[in-house]
């Protein structure tokens, strides 16, 4: 059973989840500069695909389901084969996934590097090996699972441009690795925080990231009701 599945169980979850999260967050600084390489808007409405993986699932989507641009957002796993590719195997941290999130943007209304700077400051601490906050394993690694060489190239200097400024107290371990495959995870993932807002996890972990994105880039910051 993963972490944060006995956090929930356990009566005493949202005392141990509130001290692991609030360090998480803690870790990372009020604001990060922007890319200094990156993509240029786009002239026309399309859509791209970028994967993030930044621990449990149900925060990296309820932060980047509420960004403007964003068209489309899905729970899932990567960096491991299709056939593993179910939570109860992931969980065992046997099979190279990681918990990741697919999402499906407009280059017009939001770059990649853009969706970076989220990915860094409010989404997750990428300083933290192999875990995030309570929950543990290289399941919920911090990984970049690029698309193409561009993406690749953004991603790997803008995370040299924050190491070499120091933005965090400690080097930041991100993986960036090509996306070889995403499978979506099962439906009751999808939205998870949405659906469920008084889960003691989610109140503790995932509604503070949700409440930084709204604070710290209010002109990127749209609601989410659902689709």
């Amino acid at each position: 059973m993963a972490t944060r599945d006995l956090l929930t169980l356990l009566a005493f979850s949202a005392a141990v989840a509130l001290v692991a999260c609030t360090t998480t967050h803690a870790a990372a600084p009020a604001s990060i500069p922007a890319a200094k390489v990156d993509a240029t808007l786009a002239t026309a409405s399309g859509k791209q695909t970028a994967v993030f993986a930044g621990g449990c699932f149900w925060g990296t989507q309820s932060v980047f389901e509420r960004v403007k641009g964003v068209v489309k957002t899905t729970a899932g796993y990567s960096g491991g084969s299709a056939k593993t590719a179910t939570y109860d195997q992931v969980t065992t941290e046997t099979t190279g996934h990681a918990e990741s999130v697919e999402v499906v943007y407009d280059p017009s209304q939001i770059t990649y590097g853009q969706l970076l700077r989220i990915f860094f400051s409010v989404a997750h601490d990428p300083t933290q090996l192999n875990r995030q906050g309570p929950d543990v394993g290289t399941s919920y690694r911090s990984a970049i699972f690029y698309v193409n060489d561009e993406q690749k190239h953004i991603a790997t200097g803008y995370i040299a441009q924050l190491d070499a400024a120091k933005v965090f107290p400690n080097p930041i371990v991100t993986e960036v690795t090509p996306l070889k495959g995403f499978y979506r995870a099962e439906d009751y993932h999808q939205d998870y925080a949405l659906h469920n807002p008084g889960n003691p996890y989610i109140q503790v972990c995932d509604v503070p990231k949700i409440k930084a994105l709204k604070q710290q880039y209010p002109e990127l910051f749209v609601e989410y009701k659902g689709k």
